[in-house]
Order: structure tokens, then C-alpha cells, then sequence
């Protein structure tokens, strides 16, 4: 691969470590009675946010208490962005598109295997309620968006990523380009040597 190639993974593979330390993703709540919202941040490692004020109103419709406990991928997270960001620096450090191919893969997988799982607790979270809860509305679930808008009662939800998010989305984006850069250049090359013989 190029120099600029290498250099490319080797920036994306380092992003990735950011990661670690900013968070990925984020519920928005907004109702009447909450004008300036409330927030759940989502980390590699924990919830943040207005965590316990969610937990009271959940309370309510029997909804679980959310507490860092009931992620057990918190455990394994920042370990398996740690490996993703080593095996892209070796990507980067051996410089062949076969290792580049993989690590898009890679780390595609890892992002759909993401939102499956958040898709599955967000599931799990609004349609398991306490048959004991306060106030109960026949029919209703309380799943949150995984992606986008929703109304839940009389609460409008957003489910958007954070800035960890976008730094995965940016990392698999450029990628994918440099990957794609580099097929074309190996097609112009090889296009060279047979026009050469």
C-alpha cells in the first residue's frame, strides 16, 4: 500500500481509541414537564446523564432500573476497542490491502453487531415491565429508538449517536475510501504491466 495509505489506518486506528474515553451514543428525552430535557449518555463503559431522573420516571411504568450492572458488555468493550485499534496499527505497520480488507470487516461487524445489541436491551428494556407498576397503558411499550425519533407517552425520544459514534462512522468511512483508493490503483497498475506486455 501507499505511504498516505498507511498513514490513514494508522490515524484511523488511533481515533479509535477515543472511544474510550467519549461517549458513543445518546437517548434525548423531552416532554412538557421537562423542557430542558433529560439525557442518557451511552459509554464503552458506563451509562452518564440524568440517569437516576429516568430511573424515577421509569419507575413508574415498571420499567427496569438502569444501572451499569445490566450492560455486561461493559466489561469486554473497551478491551475489544483496544485490539480493534492494535490490529489496525499492524494493519498499518505491514501495509497489504488483504489486512485493510479484513479490518473493514472487522469493524463493520462490530458496528452491526453494536446496534443489534443495543436494538436487543432497548427491547428487552420497554417491553419487560413490572406487572406491579403505578401506571399502566394497555398495549403500550416503552422501547426506545435506536435510530431516530419517537414518541413514548408523553415524552418525545431521540436515539442519535455521540461523538464516539460519529468517530466510528468516520473511521469506517475512511476506510472504506482508502480501500477503495487502493483498488484503483492496483487496477491502474495492473493495467500498466499488461499494456507493457
Amino acid at each position: 500500500m501507499r505511504i498516505i495509505s498507511r498513514i490513514m489506518i494508522a490515524v484511523s486506528a488511533l481515533a479509535l481509541l477515543v472511544l474510550l474515553f467519549v461517549p458513543i451514543w445518546r437517548i434525548d428525552l423531552m416532554a412538557p414537564q421537562y423542557p430542558e430535557g433529560l439525557y442518557l449518555q451511552i459509554y464503552a463503559d458506563r451509562f452518564a446523564g440524568d440517569t437516576e431522573k429516568i430511573n424515577g420516571l421509569n419507575h413508574y411504568i415498571g420499567m427496569a432500573h438502569i444501572k451499569n450492572e445490566m450492560f455486561p458488555e461493559f466489561k469486554f468493550l473497551p478491551k475489544l476497542i483496544v485490539v480493534l485499534s492494535v490490529l489496525g496499527l499492524v494493519a498499518a505497520a505491514w501495509g497489504r490491502r488483504i489486512l485493510l480488507f479484513l479490518g473493514l470487516v472487522t469493524l463493520s461487524l462490530f458496528g452491526a453487531w453494536a446496534l443489534y445489541d443495543m436494538y436487543k436491551w432497548g427491547y428487552d428494556y420497554g417491553h419487560n415491565l413490572d406487572p406491579k407498576a403505578a401506571i399502566k397503558v394497555e398495549g403500550m411499550a416503552y422501547q426506545p429508538p435506536l435510530i431516530g425519533h419517537k414518541q413514548l407517552l408523553n415524552f418525545d425520544a431521540w436515539s442519535t449517536p455521540d461523538v464516539g459514534g460519529w468517530i466510528l462512522f468516520g473511521v469506517m468511512g475512511l476506510l472504506a475510501g482508502v480501500y477503495f483508493l487502493e483498488l484503483r490503483d492496483l487496477s491502474r497498475k495492473l493495467a500498466m504491466n499488461r499494456d507493457r506486455t
